[in-house]
């Protein structure tokens, strides 16, 4: 039957029960489409279309002429039955279709939604490689970045030392404030307890040989040399360092950067140097007084256990400690101090918009900054036993 011939039929009164039949001309698969396509009548058509096959046939052609009625069922079969074909390699051409079912199908081909196939069970050790590789890659990638900043901070600073009126007084002070002078209380206690606990440990081992007055000795090396500016470095960055990226994942939330960039504000100047600045200066002074901290804590430990006086314990001290081992610890603070901020600022520019974001760059300024800090310290360890300090 011809188009013309079955388009009088459907004219005339077209069966209703839904019809395909499919044949080949030629090159050509065609498949005709004839009767009521809607939901209630459509089982056994889906399965004869699912089951066309293009038998060598380089073209298909879907002859719709014969339709009486179409619905979104018989639109998304015949939307499918396109795709599948095609997904075999053959040119498909729609012909007869009014223009309402054209327009049918075409809504429903611009909703089909790909749904991703199951997951396929990997291989445990590529799996493993996989992962491990990735996680490489990541650090790498973080670890450049950093590297990045850390000259974008640097050159922000000589800038800034040469062009003094560049630097932000008040919020600088600010900053001191609120990251050296309210830290007083939490760096002074931690210090004065790991006095005592290094006090009373190395006088009970000290206790075997007789020698319970070196525990000065211990109490002092230990103190000035590592203990002090390392615990003030991890209270420093516990405290100030995420709150440095805190404030300005907070900001980058709200898009205030990107108002202070639009306004012609450098954010490395307005927010990065004060803190730096800040941190760089109070970091020797909160140092300083955990050192005394922790001396105290020492000699009171040795006062109730070894019976060792202020006095003595002031004397031994500065027979055994030497000079060097006190600048030491401040020789560090400033380079860690220089670090935890710069780090605390990094994480804070990375944050994207969402809360969730804030708190997990805060936790990785923490973690990066105290394990940059532990290895900077094995260095400056490895340097200063090299040159004989």
């Amino acid at each position: 039957m011809t188009l013309a011939q079955r388009s009088a039929t459907n004219a005339a009164g077209a069966p209703q029960e839904p019809q395909v039949t499919s044949r080949r001309e030629g090159d050509f698969l065609v498949v005709d489409f004839a009767g009521a396509w809607t939901t209630r009548a459509l089982d056994k058509q889906e399965a004869d279309l699912a089951a066309l096959s293009p038998a060598g046939a380089g073209r298909a052609q879907l002859d719709l002429g014969a339709l009486s009625e179409l619905d979104t069922a018989g639109a998304w079969l015949v939307h499918r039955t396109t795709r599948n074909l095609e997904a075999m390699g053959l040119t498909v051409e729609l012909v007869g279709a009014r223009d309402t079912h054209q327009s049918l199908i075409r809504t429903v081909g611009q909703h089909d939604v790909a749904y991703p196939m199951p997951p396929t069970r990997e291989n445990p050790i590529v799996a493993v490689v996989l992962h491990a590789g990735r996680a490489t890659y990541s650090i790498c990638a973080a670890a450049r970045d950093l590297v990045g900043f850390l000259g974008h901070t640097v050159v922000a600073m000589l800038r800034s030392l040469l062009q003094p009126s560049r630097i932000r007084g008040k919020a600088v002070v600010n900053h001191m404030e609120k990251a050296g002078l309210d830290a007083m209380p939490i760096v002074g206690l931690i210090s004065f307890l790991i006095g005592v606990v290094l006090a009373y440990q190395g006088a009970d081992q000290l206790a075997r040989f007789g020698a319970q007055i070196f525990t000065v000795n211990l109490v002092g090396i230990g103190v000035l040399r590592e203990m002090g500016i390392i615990l003030t470095a991890i209270m420093v960055a516990g405290r100030s360092g995420s709150a440095f990226t805190a404030q300005i994942g907070t900001m980058q939330v709200n898009e205030e950067i990107d108002a202070m960039r639009t306004i012609g504000l450098d954010p490395m100047d307005v927010l990065v140097m004060p803190r730096v600045f800040a941190l760089v200066l109070v970091m020797p002074l909160l140092t300083f007084y955990a050192d005394i901290m922790g001396l105290l804590g020492g000699a009171v430990m040795a006062m109730l256990v070894l019976d060792i006086s202020f006095v003595q314990f002031i004397r031994q001290l500065n027979d055994a400690v030497p000079i060097w081992s006190f600048w030491v610890g401040i020789i560090k603070a400033p380079v860690f101090a220089f670090i935890i901020a710069m780090v605390g600022c990094y994480e804070g520019f990375k944050v994207t918009r969402s809360a969730e974001s804030v708190g997990l760059r805060t936790t990785t300024s923490v973690v990066e900054s105290i394990f940059l800090v532990i290895v900077l310290d094995a260095m400056f360890s490895i340097l200063f036993s090299y040159i004989g300090i």
